[in-house]
Order: structure tokens, then C-alpha cells, then sequence
């Protein structure tokens, strides 16, 4: 299998990024591994779509620390090659990381890769589907039994009336963004700030106010489905739990969050199995569900991270399975003669 992996850059990769981890699985299981960033896309005058990208020399890797190193050091294998030559092409930068700084790369991706699906190239998460989940939005379009109550408006009237209908306690965040910035846990004694919050939050954009959901104060899970199904190994399913820590409301790893070992009950396996048509019907491989309770807080289709953590708690290598999967629908689409609907094959 020739497969590519397109990050934000390549030189700003981590060695504990779940790309990382998927590139180094590739290459340990024999197959032509390749990474670049989106901007080193580009389209040729022959109507081919090509990537200034970089692979390893060894063909295995016992950690992918060493691994990274060699990716990213002097003596990385450097090509410009055919994207449309790829097998497989796996999206994962995060569009939103982007945003202010780089505007013209958060959709390229995206772009390029509709192109390369026109050649028979298996791309996944598939770019069409992505291009829906461009924002917050995109979480409006499941059902509302496994969603927090939300209101999207620029109007400060309209939140001030919102928070007084949820008792003063609400969640503020841009409808733009990641990573937990600009977030504001509202509560009753916050109400006469509440002005100064809202004009933090909607300098770029819309404001998502938000219900605010009492099991948050444990943090919450993450579970990562394949396929439209829970991801599962040996009887252990892929997820891990984010805690909180000193007192922010914020889960995120990068906000201050702690891991922990995740029990994935009937409750979350519910709400799976609620999202998994429209997870099927938009061509989503690998998804990050971020579950609160008995309600989603977040779908993360772009570049899920943690498979690490995952890892590390069920003592499972899901790196392993997921390469393999996508490898399985390689000698799919050779049986079909590459003429399959990537759409369909992104979860079959």
C-alpha cells in the first residue's frame, strides 16, 4: 500500500502525535509511507496533483520518537511525488489551527484531495464530508437526543436571555477554533460581565452558548470510532477519559487536562450508535466522539487525536488496526477496479 498522510506541516509534527503513530505503523508493516503538509500540495499541467513529500530509510521503527526524527532530519527520503499515484490519502491537519494565521490553508486540503478521489485514490476522512464539518455547525446536524442545548447567534440580548433560561450557568465558545480557547464557563455571579465574555468570544465570529452539563465537573471521554463503530481490539475499545485540573473547566491535554483510563458503558456506545448513519452517510474512517455524561460534546473529524493515550490505557495497539483496515480497502478497490465511490469505501 502507497499511502500519504497530510498534516498542517511537517516540521511542527510531535513525536506523540496519533500521525506520527499512524505513519510509523505504516511503515513497520511494510508498506510506502509518505508525509507533507498542505502546502506542499500542488497541480500540475498535466492534471496531476502532487506533494514536495518526505519518508523514512529504515523499514522499522522501535519508537516514533526515532522514528519522527528521521521524518523530519536531514537525510528523510524527499520526493515530489503523484499524489494520484497514493492508494490511500489520510487527511490530518486540522484546518482550524490555521484559521487566523495560515487563512489559505485551513480548505486546501480539503481541495486538493477532491481532486485526487477523481483518480481512484481511497481518501479519508473524505473531503466532501470534511468540507461539511468546516465549522461547529456541523455538530447541529445530529440529533438533538444526544446533543447540549445550544443557541449560535452574535446577538448579546439573545445569550443574556439564554443564560437566564439555563439558571445563569451556561458554556461560551467561537463557533471558529479549537483546543479550548476562548471558553468561558458562565455562572450567576458572572452575569453583569457577561458583556465583556461575549465580546471575547465573537471577535471572530459567531458565539456558541452553550447548556451547561453538571457531569462536565469529571471531564470527559474520548471514543474513537472506525467504520461508523466503536473502535474495538481484543475486547478493549478505544478511548481514554480527560479530568479536569485545577479548577479550569476546560479537558483538553493542552488546556491543563489529565488522562485517565475510560469505561465505555451502554450510555456511550448509545450514543454511537445514534451518530453512526451520519457518520457512514458523510465518509467519516476515524472520528473522535468527546462525550460528557449522557450528551456529545464535540465530533472531532479532523485529525482526531489520542490514539496514544488509547494505547497506553488498554494496553492495544490500534495504530495496528487501523492500518490494517485501510489497507483491507486497498484490495477493495483493486478488486473493483478502483472505480468505488469513496464515500462508501471511506467506511466500509
Amino acid at each position: 500500500m502507497r499511502i500519504g498522510f497530510c498534516v498542517n506541516d511537517v516540521a511542527t509534527e510531535e513525536a506523540a502525535f496519533t500521525t506520527t503513530r499512524l505513519a510509523q505503523e505504516a511503515v513497520n508493516q511494510g508498506h510506502e509511507s509518505w508525509t507533507f503538509g498542505v502546502g506542499d500540495f500542488a497541480y500540475s499541467p498535466d492534471d496531476k496533483i502532487r506533494a514536495s513529500a518526505r519518508s523514512v530509510k529504515k523499514k522499522k521503527y522501535k519508537s516514533h520518537e526515532l522514528f519522527l526524527k528521521d521524518l523530519q532530519g536531514k537525510d528523510s527520503v524527499r520526493e515530489r511525488i503523484c499524489v494520484d499515484d497514493l492508494d490511500v490519502l489520510m487527511l490530518r491537519n486540522v484546518p482550524s489551527d490555521d484559521y487566523l494565521k495560515r487563512p489559505w490553508a485551513s480548505g486546501a486540503a480539503t481541495e486538493f484531495a477532491r481532486l485526487a478521489v477523481r483518480r481512484g485514490v481511497i481518501v479519508v476522512n473524505d473531503p466532501s464530508g470534511l468540507a461539511k464539518a468546516a465549522s461547529k455547525m456541523y455538530f447541529q446536524l445530529f440529533p438533538e437526543e444526544v446533543r447540549p442545548k445550544t443557541l449560535i447567534t452574535r446577538d448579546n440580548a439573545d445569550i443574556k436571555a439564554f443564560a437566564h433560561e439555563q439558571g445563569g450557568t451556561i458554556v461560551l465558545k467561537p463557533l471558529q477554533g479549537s483546543g479550548g480557547a476562548s471558553v468561558f464557563l458562565v455562572r450567576p455571579d458572572d452575569i453583569p460581565n457577561l458583556n465583556q465574555m461575549i465580546d471575547a468570544v465573537s471577535r471572530d465570529g459567531f458565539v456558541i452558548a452553550q447548556e451547561y452539563l453538571p457531569a462536565a465537573e469529571r471531564g470527559d471521554m474520548r471514543l474513537f470510532v472506525m467504520n461508523g463503530r466503536p473502535l474495538r481490539v481484543k475486547g478493549k475499545y478505544c478511548a481514554f477519559r480527560r479530568e479536569r485540573t485545577s479548577g479550569d473547566m476546560r479537558s483538553n491535554i493542552h488546556a491543563g487536562g489529565k488522562k485517565a483510563a475510560a469505561i465505555v458503558d451502554d450510555v456511550a456506545l448509545h450514543i454511537a450508535e445514534i451518530v453512526r448513519p451520519k457518520l457512514v452517510q458523510d465518509g467519516m474512517f476515524l472520528v473522535g466522539l468527546d462525550i460528557v455524561g449522557d450528551k456529545l460534546m464535540e465530533i472531532n473529524v479532523f485529525s482526531p487525536g489520542g490514539l496514544g493515550s488509547a494505547q497506553t490505557f488498554a494496553n492495544v495497539r490500534f495504530t495496528h488496526t487501523v492500518i490494517e483496515a485501510l489497507d483491507r480497502k486497498v484490495q477493495y478497490m483493486k478488486f473493483y477496479g478502483r472505480n468505488f465511490d469513496n464515500i462508501d469505501m471511506c467506511t466500509l
